[in-house]
């Protein structure tokens, strides 16, 4: 019997978790999730953490990560080892995942993960942190306010491990991230792991690291994103997005989709849309009460909810395994983002498809989408869809444009009947006989003029 293609691409299937060396008490952790091979990032870098090397990982979105660097910090603490991880991600939803999975992993030892972030009341994280948990996961806003009430001690972190390196610089973390890595002055371990390796990610890892090991694991297939995620992109006018969308899905079996948008006005409109036309909705962007938004989260990890509409920042914490649709309702301007969102599908080996929407305007953004990912991706069209009318506001103003346009061709190249006829070329007052010349003399000098000059 053949292995399916997806376990090669996404699987080590020759090798188990027997045998990259994890504790008894991590390998039940395994057994009971039912997992019988490592993902490919977990087989290579499971290893190089627990011999206690630096390591600068990158790695595919939806291949398993967290576990990659979870289990060997499960592994390499101790229960009296207060303090002695600090793992550091971009938003409060990753940050309550990446503690929900170490739990999970985590379920037969004696260590505590603890989640700290913005949103939540910080005298409810200064409790837990008085119970000396073994390890720390938090977005760095937080980790460095706590620390400088003396409740987050530096010097106690053996492992310090950056999540998703790249959002966390693209979302403004820059000097956070320095100041925490430069406050650890004793000898430590550090990992970064990220989708994408940016030169100031190389810069970082240089300076806060001893003799990283690099290691990428998207190079196999020379895409960035996950080969069982089924791409592609729909045309649309921008006026005409909203009709489709409800279009899309009210024609397409989908279980659970994430729609992405790139403000929290347009996720708060769209979601009010969904709802008038009976297609349950919620959303989740930064403006939500931290309650809400948890409450939607587990909404969405139990598999009550089939539509679920985000906002880029809010979205970094959804990390669950059963969203069967990823749909950029709005095209990013950064096409690493694109990466991210539609990582968010086909988890842990599974298929997924992603859509796009573009408008005439986003084909360049189309094109740097499928340069970066190395990937063609298709167009999806509906016969049976009936674009509605341009709007007033938008006709008015393609006339205009197209009127300018029109005179600017006039001026720049007149026709025959622009030129001035005969009769308005003579003008007696300035020139003699009333003609006005219309060409250089046949006979010119030419700039050869003789001077005294020598």
């Amino acid at each position: 019997m053949t292995t399916p293609k997806l376990d090669l691409e996404i699987f080590d299937t020759k090798t188990s978790f027997k045998d990259i060396g994890l504790i008894d008490a991590l390998q039940k952790s395994v057994d009971k999730a039912g997992f019988d091979h490592p993902t490919v990032i977990q087989s290579k870098l499971i290893p190089l953490a627990l011999s206690g090397a630096d390591v600068l990982g990158q790695s595919r979105t939806g291949s398993g990560k967290t576990a990659a660097f979870g289990l060997p910090a499960l592994q390499i603490l101790q229960e009296d080892d207060a303090f002695g991880a600090l793992i550091l991600v971009p938003t409060r939803e990753l940050a309550i995942q990446v503690c929900h999975e170490l739990r999970e992993l985590g379920r037969f030892t004696k260590l505590h993960p603890v989640p700290i972030y913005g949103g939540q009341k910080i005298n409810t994280q200064i409790e837990k942190l008085k119970a000396n948990p073994q390890i720390i996961v938090g977005t760095p806003g937080r980790v460095m306010d706590l620390h400088q009430r003396g409740h987050l001690p530096y010097n106690k972190i053996k492992l310090a491990i950056l999540d998703e390196v790249d959002r966390m610089l693209d979302i403004g973390f820059r000097e956070d991230i320095r100041k925490i890595l430069g406050g650890l002055k004793q000898k430590h371990q550090t990992i970064f792991v990220s989708a994408t390796i940016s030169d100031e990610i190389h810069r970082l890892s240089k300076k806060y690291m001893t003799k990283p090991q690099s290691l990428d694991v998207t190079s196999s297939s020379g895409s960035l994103t996950v080969s069982q995620v089924h791409q592609e992109y729909l045309p649309v006018q921008p006026w005409d997005k909203q009709r489709l969308l409800h279009h899309l899905l009210k024609h397409e079996e989908t279980v659970m989709t994430l729609i992405f948008c790139r403000t929290k006005a347009t996720v708060d409109r769209l979601t009010s849309f969904l709802t008038r036309k009976n297609i349950e909705a919620a959303a989740i962007h930064g403006d939500l009460p931290q309650n809400k938004r948890n409450a939607v989260m587990q909404k969405l990890r139990d598999g009550k909810l089939s539509v679920l509409i985000a906002s880029d920042l809010a979205s970094r914490g959804i990390d669950v395994e059963n969203i069967t649709h990823v749909i950029n309702y709005d095209v990013p301007e950064d096409p690493e983002i694109y990466v991210h969102r539609i990582g968010r599908t086909a988890r842990a080996g599974r298929g997924g498809v992603a859509w796009m929407f573009v408008t005439p305007e986003q084909g360049q953004l189309l094109t740097q989408i499928e340069a970066l990912t190395n990937v063609e991706i298709p167009i999806k069209e509906y016969p049976d869809f009936k674009p509605g009318p341009v709007p007033d506001k938008i006709s008015r103003q393609q006339q205009a444009e197209e009127k300018r346009i029109a005179d600017a061709r006039v001026e720049k190249n007149p026709t025959k009947l622009d030129l001035p006829d005969k009769q308005k070329s003579k003008d007696e007052s300035s020139f003699p006989g009333g003609v006005v010349p219309k060409q250089l003399p046949n006979k010119r000098l030419g700039g050869r003029v003789r001077t005294r000059r020598r």
